[in-house]
C-alpha cells in the first residue's frame, strides 16, 4: 500500500491511498466465507460453496463493493498512522479508482491538529483581585445556617417575599388547556424563581383561598415559545421562624460550643471560598493571555460540532422548535443572528483551548494517573448525583471515558502554565499559585471545583 498527504490548510489534509489487489486478496476471502454463511447453494453444505459459485450468484460487482466497503477503514488507518497524521472527527471519503485486479484508490480529507509554536510562560503576568473577607460575609454564611434549621409556621395574612406557599398552577393557550402546565399542591419559595417566570411577581399579596392570573412565556412541552394564561390559586402560606442566633444554636448546628467559635469557623470557610474563587479568576485570566500570545487555527469541522451541540441543548427543551428558540430571544432582547454568532464565538474559543492544552500536556509530557482519573469520576459523579458504578457505566457506554481522561490532562497542562506564569493582586502582592493549585499540575481545575463543593458542605454539623 502507498499513500501521500496533502496539507490543505493548516487543520485540514487530504490522504491519497493506493492499495495493490494482491494486498485485498484477505478482504476477499472473508467476504466469499460471510456470503457463504449467508447463501445455501444446492449440493454445498453452509460456509463451504466455492468463490466462484457464490460470486456468479450475486454479481462480482456486489463483491467488490462489500470488499472496497470493508478495506477503506482499516487502510485509511494504516494511513494515517504512517504518515503521523493526528486527525479530528471523521474523514470524508472518496473512491479515486477502481481497476478490478489491479488496484484500489481512494481519498481522505480530515481535519487534523494544527502544528501550534509555543511561547515562554514566564512571560505571562496576569493580577486579580485580592481576598478581602468582610463581616457581612460571615454574616450571610451564618444566615444560610440559620435558614437550614428554621421551622415553617402556618400564617393568616397575604403572600410575602421569602414565604412559603402551596400552589395549584393551570395555563391555557389562546383559551385551551395546557396539560403540562397544570398542577396542584406544589410546593414553592416566594421569591426563589425556581417555578414559571412571573409566578414571584404575581403571587405576592395574595392570601391564602385566592387566586392570580398572569401570562408567562412556556420554555417546554408542545406549545414553547407560546404566551400562556396562567392562573394560580394560593392553597397555603408559611413563613420561616429562624433559630436565635447564640451559643445554644452553634451546638445544634456545629460541632462548637459557642456562638464566636461557630463564626470564626465560618470565617475560615468563607476564606476558603474566596481562595477557590480567586484561583478560578487566576486560571480564566492565565488562560486568556496564553489564547493572546499563541496562535491556533481552529478546524472548522470541530468548530461546527460545537455549533451544532449548542443549537440542540438550546431547543431541546422547546420541544426542537426553531420557532420557538426565535421567539425566546426575542424576549430575551437578542436574536438568531447574534446567538449563532456567539454560538460560534464560544466554539471557537473551546476548540482554540482544547487544542492548545493538548499541545502544551504534549510539550511538557504531562500524564494522568489511574488515582487522578477515579478522583474525576467520583467528583462528577456527585455533580450528577449518580452513584460512582452507574456514573461509570454510563460514561462507558457513551464512550466519553476518553473525554474524561483528556480534561483532566487538560487541566494539569494548564496548571503547568500557571506554576510559570507571575500572578499578583491588584495591590501588587505576589501570590504563591503553588498553595492552589501544587506544583506541575498536581491539581487540576475540578479539583478546585471539589474544594468549593467541600467547604459548602461544611457548613453543616460534622
Amino acid at each position: 500500500m502507498k499513500s501521500t498527504v496533502e496539507q490543505l490548510s493548516p487543520t485540514r489534509v487530504r490522504i491519497n491511498v493506493e492499495v495493490p489487489f494482491e494486498e485485498l486478496k484477505p478482504d476477499f476471502d472473508k467476504a466469499y466465507k460471510a456470503l457463504a454463511q449467508q447463501i445455501r447453494l444446492p449440493g454445498f453444505r453452509p460456509g463451504k460453496a466455492p468463490a466462484k459459485l457464490l460470486e456468479a450468484r450475486v454479481g462480482r460487482g456486489a463483491v467488490l463493493e462489500q470488499v472496497v466497503n470493508d478495506a477503506i477503514p482499516a487502510r485509511y488507518s494504516e494511513a494515517v498512522g504512517a504518515n503521523d497524521v493526528a486527525p479530528i472527527g471523521q474523514p470524508e471519503v472518496e473512491i479515486t479508482k477502481i481497476e478490478d485486479g489491479d488496484v484500489l484508490e481512494f481519498a481522505a480529507e480530515v481535519d487534523v491538529r494544527p502544528k501550534i509554536e509555543l511561547h515562554d510562560f514566564s512571560s505571562i503576568a496576569v493580577s486579580v483581585d485580592p481576598i478581602e473577607i468582610s463581616d457581612d460575609d460571615v454574616e450571610e454564611q451564618m444566615l444560610s445556617l440559620r435558614q437550614r434549621f428554621g421551622t415553617l409556621t402556618g400564617v393568616d395574612r397575604p403572600v410575602r417575599n421569602g414565604d412559603f406557599v402551596s400552589i395549584d398552577l393551570a395555563a391555557t393557550v389562546d383559551g385551551e388547556p395546557v396539560p403540562d402546565a397544570t398542577t396542584e399542591g406544589l410546593s414553592h419559595e416566594v421569591g426563589s424563581g425556581t417555578l414559571v417566570e412571573g409566578l414571584d411577581e404575581a403571587i405576592v399579596g395574595v392570601s391564602e383561598g385566592e387566586d392570580k392570573q398572569f401570562t408567562t412565556t412556556l420554555v417546554a412541552g408542545e406549545h414553547a415559545g407560546k404566551e400562556a394564561l396562567v392562573t394560580v390559586t394560593v392553597q397555603s402560606v408559611k413563613e420561616r421562624e429562624l433559630p436565635a442566633e447564640d451559643d445554644e444554636f452553634a451546638q445544634l448546628a456545629s460541632q462548637f460550643d459557642t456562638l464566636d467559635e461557630l463564626k470564626t469557623d465560618l470565617r475560615e470557610r468563607v476564606a476558603n471560598v474566596k481562595k477557590v474563587e480567586q484561583a478560578g479568576a487566576i486560571r480564566d485570566k492565565v488562560l486568556e493571555a496564553l489564547l493572546e500570545q499563541t496562535e491556533v487555527p481552529a478546524p472548522e469541522g470541530a468548530v461546527k460540532a460545537e455549533v451544532d451541540a449548542a443549537l440542540h441543548d438550546a431547543i431541546h427543551g422547546l420541544d426542537h422548535s426553531e420557532e420557538a428558540l426565535a421567539k425566546v430571544l426575542e424576549e430575551q432582547g437578542s436574536s438568531r443572528e447574534e446567538f449563532d454568532a456567539e454560538a460560534r464565538a464560544n466554539a471557537e474559543r473551546s476548540v482554540k483551548t482544547q487544542l492548545l492544552l493538548d499541545a502544551i500536556a504534549e510539550e511538557k509530557s504531562v500524564s494522568v494517573g489511574q488515582e487522578e482519573l477515579t478522583e474525576r469520576i467520583l467528583f462528577q459523579a456527585q455533580q450528577y448525583g449518580m452513584s460512582p458504578d452507574q456514573f461509570i457505566q454510563q460514561i462507558q457506554q457513551a464512550n466519553q471515558l476518553p473525554a474524561i481522561f483528556a480534561d483532566v490532562r487538560r487541566g494539569k497542562a494548564l496548571a503547568e502554565v500557571v506554576e510559570a506564569a507571575t500572578v499578583t493582586d491588584s495591590e501588587g502582592n505576589t501570590i504563591d499559585t503553588a498553595e492552589m493549585f501544587g506544583t506541575a499540575g498536581e491539581q487540576d481545575s475540578d479539583d478546585v471545583e471539589g474544594a468549593a463543593a467541600d467547604s459548602a458542605e461544611g457548613e453543616s454539623k460534622e
